[in-house]
């Protein structure tokens, strides 16, 4: 969560597409890598963006702990959950892997603290409320972090850093759909780094 103020969340569909992606939001400046499960090619999308120097690839999307099993077991480097469930918090924190379960309300935050997990995802970000809507929420959790995903753009991303609460944001702005641009992938980057300045 401090490698970048943004993590990239991927929905790779051809996995001729997953290298040069990778290797252009790396050179961008964005190493850690979400790679969505929700297309049948993500595991070898994360074998193959594993490959590029400096990425740090994850697997977004998991909702059990079979996902989270095969996603480690195709080289994934840390969890991204769109929500917490006693099985998958327990499977997380017994593989002892980095591990953004998605939070939405304070009980969902509190789930999380009883496996121990203080780096939380916080989803749907704009859907749930946006910005006042987390900076009310973390109040009580100031042992929390946060990653806001869902509705976040290059245009409201940098409100959402700015709260003390806020370590990233995961985003999905910048690989559109369709063969990849890589110049145009790495120029979307290098403008996501500096959000945060």
């Amino acid at each position: 969560m401090t490698l970048a103020p943004v993590i990239p969340v991927l929905v790779i569909e051809d996995i001729d597409h997953a290298l040069p992606i990778a290797e252009a939001l790396v050179a961008g400046g964005l190493p850690a890598l979400e790679i969505t499960l929700r297309t049948p090619c993500a595991l070898d999308a994360i074998r193959v963006m594993k490959q590029v120097p400096g990425a740090v690839v994850g697997a977004g999307t998991v909702l059990t702990p079979e996902d989270l099993d095969r996603s480690l077991d195709a080289g994934a480097e840390f969890i991204v959950s769109p929500g917490l469930t006693p099985r998958l918090g327990e499977a997380a924190a017994k593989r002892g892997v980095p591990f953004l379960p998605g939070t939405a309300n304070a009980s969902d935050i509190m789930l999380a603290l009883e496996f121990g997990f203080t780096r939380l995802k916080f989803f749907p970000a704009v859907a749930s409320g946006g910005t006042a809507a987390l900076k009310a929420i973390s109040g009580p959790f100031k042992q929390v972090k946060f990653c806001p995903t869902g509705g976040i753009t290059k245009d409201n991303a940098p409100d959402w850093l700015a709260l003390e609460a806020v370590l990233c944001v995961g985003g999905t702005w910048l690989v559109p759909k369709g063969r990849p641009d890589p110049a145009a992938i790495e120029a979307a980057a290098r403008a996501a780094v500096a959000l945060a300045r």
